[in-house]
C-alpha cells in the first residue's frame, strides 16, 4: 500500500472516548439508490444440526444473512466492496452507511452485510451469533463469486473485523483469486483482553449499553424459540464475560467464554492471511486490546499492513473537515485501499467500474 499521510484527530476529539463517541453519533448524510435485498444462505453449526422437535418447520429452514446491495449498471465489471458492522450494529450503521455513499459515488458496487440476527432478523435462523461465524463470511464471498462477481474487497468494523480477518485467515493461500483484498478497523482480534477492558470502571459505559442490547436480543430469540433457549439465564449476565460464559458459549457449542474467546479469535490465524490486507488501530481505543503476540504476527505477515496511530478511538478517526474533505479518515483510506487493490489487481491503473 502506498504512503498515507498520519491521522490527525480533528479538534477537541484529542481523546479516544471523545473519538469514540462523536464517532458514533455524527449523522452521514444518505444519498445511495434504494438497495436490493438478498438472502444468503449460511451454514448452521455442527451444536445445532439436531434441533429439539419443538422447533417448527418453518423454523427448521436454513439459516440466511440479510444483505443490503447497491449495484453498479454494469456490476460484472465493477470491485464488490463488502461492509460488515460491529456488535449490536447492522447494515445501517452510521460508518456502514457513510463507507457505502463513498464507495458507491466512486464506482463499486456496495453490499452492506447484516450477521445473522442483526437489522431486525432474528427469525431467520435459530442460532445466536458470535464473534467466531466466518462461514457466514465465506458463503457470501461464494455467493458473489457465482453472481460474476471478479473483484471483491471484504471491509469490517470492529466484531465484524474480527469476522473478516477470520475468514481471510482460514482460507490462508486457498483464498479465491477474486478476493483482491480486506481491511479491518477497529478489529477484536483478542477477544478475551477485550472483553475485560471493557469491565474496566472507565469502559462500563460502553459495556452497560452492549449488555443492554445483547438482553433484548437475547430475549427476544427466547420468544421465537423456547425450545431452544432459556430466559432465566439472562439474570446470570453482569458483564460481556458473562454473556458469553452463560449464553454465547453453551449456545453455540464452547465449554464458556474463554474458549469462546480463543476459537473464535482471528488472532490465532493472523500468520495465514494470504492477501492484501489493511488493519486500522488507534493506540487510545478505549476497549480493544492487542496483545504483544497478535501485534507481532500483524508485522511479521507481508500481506498485512497495520496502521496504529495515537489517536483514533474506537471505530471514529474523525479529522479536521475542509470544503474538499469531510474528515473521516478510516472511510477515505478504505477508498484509496479499494482503489490500490483494484488497479494492482489489473496490474494497470483502472476505474473502478
Amino acid at each position: 500500500m502506498n504512503a498515507t499521510s498520519p491521522f490527525q484527530p480533528r479538534r477537541w476529539l484529542r481523546n479516544g472516548h471523545l473519538q469514540t463517541i462523536a464517532g458514533n453519533f455524527l449523522p452521514r448524510t444518505d444519498r445511495l439508490p434504494v438497495a436490493t435485498t438478498e438472502l444468503i444462505p449460511v451454514p448452521l453449526p455442527q451444536e445445532m444440526q439436531s434441533l429439539p422437535q419443538a422447533v417448527t418447520l418453518d423454523q427448521r429452514l436454513p439459516s440466511r444473512i440479510l444483505c443490503h446491495c447497491h449495484w453498479q449498471a454494469e456490476p460484472e465489471s465493477c470491485v464488490t466492496v463488502v461492509l460488515v458492522h460491529g456488535l449490536e450494529g447492522s447494515s445501517y450503521s452510521q460508518y456502514v452507511v457513510g463507507n457505502a455513499n463513498r464507495l458507491f459515488t466512486a464506482g463499486c458496487n456496495v453490499v452492506r452485510m447484516n450477521m445473522r440476527n442483526c437489522g431486525g432478523t432474528d427469525a431467520l435462523s435459530p442460532t445466536l451469533y458470535h464473534s467466531g461465524m466466518s462461514g457466514d463470511v465465506k458463503a457470501l464471498l461464494t455467493w458473489l463469486i457465482a453472481r460474476g462477481c471478479s473483484r471483491v474487497v471484504l471491509a469490517g468494523y470492529s466484531m465484524g473485523g474480527n469476522l473478516l480477518l477470520k475468514a481471510v485467515g482460514e482460507l490462508a493461500d486457498q483464498a479465491p483469486q477474486q478476493l483482491i483484498g480486506c481491511v479491518a478497523v477497529s478489529p477484536v482480534m483478542d477477544l478475551g483482553e477485550s472483553a475485560d477492558a471493557l469491565h474496566e470502571p472507565q469502559n462500563r459505559v460502553y459495556e452497560y449499553r452492549f449488555i443492554r442490547a445483547l438482553l433484548q436480543r437475547y430475549r427476544l430469540k427466547c420468544r421465537l424459540y423456547p425450545a431452544i433457549y432459556k430466559p432465566e439465564l439472562a439474570a446470570r449476565v453482569q458483564s460481556i464475560r458473562d454473556f458469553d460464559e452463560y449464553i454465547t458459549g453453551p449456545a453455540c457449542g464452547f465449554t464458556g467464554a474463554s474458549d469462546y474467546y480463543y476459537r473464535a479469535a482471528s488472532a490465532r490465524v493472523l500468520d495465514r492471511i494470504a492477501v492484501p490486507t489493511l488493519v486500522l488501530h488507534a493506540c487510545d481505543d478505549p476497549f480493544i486490546r492487542l496483545t504483544a503476540e497478535t501485534r507481532q504476527k500483524l508485522h511479521d505477515n507481508p500481506h498485512i499492513t497495520l496502521l496504529e496511530p495515537q489517536n483514533g478511538g474506537h471505530c471514529a478517526f474523525l479529522e479536521q473537515p475542509t470544503q474538499e474533505y469531510d474528515g473521516y479518515y478510516a472511510e477515505r483510506l478504505l477508498l484509496n485501499f479499494v482503489k490500490e487493490r483494484a488497479a494492482d489487481s489489473a496490474r494497470e491503473q483502472v476505474p473502478l467500474c
